[in-house]
């Protein structure tokens, strides 16, 4: 019988790490299919950057099974590493060489040869929109070049899956946007891609299965819909007389079986509660309201987003990107 697991091109099965007194990984179990982009969410603390660290090779776990691309990260790690790229949260690049001549060092690095690292450094500088900089020192790149050539520096060996641990830490909305479409690009052409990040929206924008960890294990998985619809929505109703709003609580509460208090603005006459993922539809809220004479003039369900999904799962809110938090997020 052939494994559950057998074309996953990333599997952890219960993986402990411990840094002293410190349980970074506790039973991280983790499975990424092949073309995919995977992101792996938690506070800060939760062991997403130890969890990088130890499926790139760089440190080796206490217990447990990793594999990536079909090699054991302990057993065959020099094989691991011919099979990926990593983009730390930090750039790894010389500020006083050129672009070219960073990407031409790592290809030598990999033992490329010269001539074709000079090729591959050409050849990566025209497909991510660099060759116009590429002979220009790094340290006169702007924050989303220097993120962008040093993403691609993680490519010279064509990796069949590429790390990338907050890859857009610090960068503004342009450049950020302009490494989420490098990030399709590389899917689009077969590359798998797990993905940390501070940012929420940039999980539900690149995202197909998001891994939520919270001290050291995966406490939910799915899809960002199937992990939105966990939680549920929230029903939005504006009233036109706001003197209705205690008997419309009533009766909305009741249809959507809540146990939560709904919020209620007397100002603006509007009224919002939890509602679950299934059951209750606007025709059903509209229908209920007419039925004890109160009149809507707005109805709404708002899916949940990212943050309240991180909220509700871990009780804390999804964590800010600011230096102290940088520096506690291993």
């Amino acid at each position: 019988m052939s494994s559950p697991n057998g074309d996953a091109v990333v599997v952890a099965e219960g993986v402990h790490k411990r840094f002293g007194a410190t349980h970074a990984l506790a039973g991280l179990d983790l499975t990424v299919r092949p073309g995919m982009v995977y992101g792996l969410l938690g506070p800060n603390g939760a062991g997403k950057s130890t969890a990088v660290r130890v499926l790139s090779t760089l440190t080796r776990p206490d217990e447990g099974r990793v594999t990536v691309a079909g090699h054991d990260v302990v057993r065959e790690a020099a094989l691991v590493r011919t099979k990926i790229g990593l983009a730390g949260q930090h750039a790894a690049l010389d500020e006083e060489l050129t672009g070219r001549e960073n990407l031409r060092i790592f290809g030598k690095l990999f033992r490329l040869g010269s001539a074709r690292a000079k090729a591959r450094a050409d050849e990566l500088l025209e497909r991510f929109d660099l060759a116009h900089a590429g002979n220009r020192q790094v340290c006169t790149y702007s924050g989303g070049m220097r993120r962008r050539l040093d993403l691609i520096s993680s490519l010279i060996v064509s990796p069949t899956v590429l790390f990338l641990d907050e890859p857009t830490t610090g960068l503004d909305p342009r450049s950020r946007t302009e490494i989420w479409d490098t990030v399709r690009d590389l899917v689009a052409e077969g590359t798998t891609v797990l993905l940390t990040t501070q940012y929420l929206d940039e999980a539900d924008q690149l995202a197909k299965h998001i891994a939520v960890i919270d001290h050291g294990r995966v406490i939910a998985s799915g899809t960002p819909h199937e992990l939105k619809a966990r939680i549920g929505g929230r029903l939005d109703v504006a009233l036109a007389e706001s003197d209705q709003l205690p008997q419309a609580a009533t009766v909305l509460t009741a249809l959507a079986g809540s146990s939560a208090e709904p919020d209620l603005d007397t100002e603006r006459g509007m009224l919002s509660l939890p509602v679950g993922s299934e059951g209750v539809t606007l025709p059903d809220v509209v229908r209920q309201l007419d039925q004890v004479g109160i009149k809507a003039v707005d109805v709404g369900i708002r899916q949940p987003t990212l943050d309240e999904v991180f909220l509700t799962l871990t009780g804390r809110p999804a964590p800010q990107d600011t230096p102290q938090n940088k520096e506690a997020s291993r």
